[in-house]
């Protein structure tokens, strides 16, 4: 099998056997530019976490972009700013076998580069503070798994998670890797090149490189396949939306990181938390859809920051 992984980065063309290369150099390609550190801002910052005895953390997309992955949002280095293109929409991907083949011939492609990124200081702060026994619950609204190779447990993931694949019919669940080596085996003499990843592992590419991909059923019960997480259009399993509320009434402070909460998946647990009269901080390079309920808002780096802290 041939498979050029090209990924338009600012300088050259990156092929997929130089994917972790190529990764090391754009880390910072997708963050936006931020202001430097404001002392007074982190002292209180820190002031906050050291009052925090049962910190309730939610995570967006921009506590991963410093790890090589972008967003959707960010101003002029998110998706949308530099692409027409826009996620696979839930009924779309149901309704159409045809959609199905194109979204995963172009995630095949996009899989090694993706399952690849490994999570950056924010994330392994995250971690720290969950074993040091500051933080209470952690809610991620990503699908990319660097939480979990943080080390992180105390952990939800609430769009699921790309790194396993659901029968939309049987609802079993295999490893994506798993299913990677179908792809393979399937596909032996299939060959594409494709540009640009996105938050969910997937790339660009052409109809013509989709239309001979062969895509394998359900192993048991030759249902179609699904990545485990929620497409735009769908909702949230209403189980695991009570159980974050549930974590959400635990908890003495709420900490946004790395999120714009233009999503209502997310943000409806800020309301909760505004509800119960929790304290709210967010850290998030530009504007959020809840600023005007924290009563700490910080335009920082989560990778520069986080790690300062002391949870203690």
């Amino acid at each position: 099998m041939r498979m050029s992984l090209g990924l338009t980065f600012s300088k050259g063309h990156c092929t997929a056997n130089l994917s972790r290369q190529c990764s090391r150099g754009s880390l910072g390609l997708f963050v936006p530019p931020s202001p430097p550190l404001d002392p007074e801002k982190v002292k209180e910052f820190q002031r906050f976490i050291t009052l925090s005895k049962r910190l309730l953390v939610m995570t967006g997309a921009g506590i991963s972009t410093e790890s090589g992955i972008p967003d959707y949002r960010s101003e002029k280095v998110g998706l949308y700013a530099r692409t027409d293109r826009r996620p696979i929409q839930h009924g779309d991907f149901v309704r159409s076998a045809r959609i199905r083949q194109r979204y995963w011939a172009r995630n095949f492609v996009g899989w090694p580069q993706f399952s690849s990124h490994q999570p950056n200081p924010a994330h392994w702060a995250l971690s720290r503070w969950e074993k040091l026994g500051k933080l209470h619950w952690l809610v991620t609204q990503n699908v990319d798994a660097l939480h979990t190779k943080a080390g992180s447990q105390r952990l939800t993931e609430l769009h699921g998670c790309m790194h396993r694949v659901l029968c939309l019919n049987c609802g079993e669940q295999t490893p994506r890797g798993v299913l990677q080596e179908r792809f393979e085996v399937l596909n032996p003499t299939w060959s594409a090149e494709a540009h640009g990843l996105a938050p969910d592992g997937d790339v660009f590419l052409s109809e013509e490189q989709v239309q001979s991909f062969r895509v394998p059923a359900c192993a048991r019960c030759g249902g179609p396949l699904k990545p485990d997480v929620v497409f735009f259009g769908d909702t949230v399993n209403p189980d695991k939306v009570d159980f974050v509320h549930k974590r959400v009434k635990e908890a003495d402070s709420l900490l946004v990181v790395g999120s714009s909460l233009q999503v209502y998946s997310g943000y409806r647990f800020i309301l909760t938390a505004r509800e119960k009269q929790l304290p709210i901080a967010i850290l998030n390079i530009g504007p959020t859809r809840s600023d005007d309920l924290a009563s700490l808002k910080l335009d920082s780096r989560c990778g520069e920051l986080l790690p300062l802290i002391d949870p203690h």
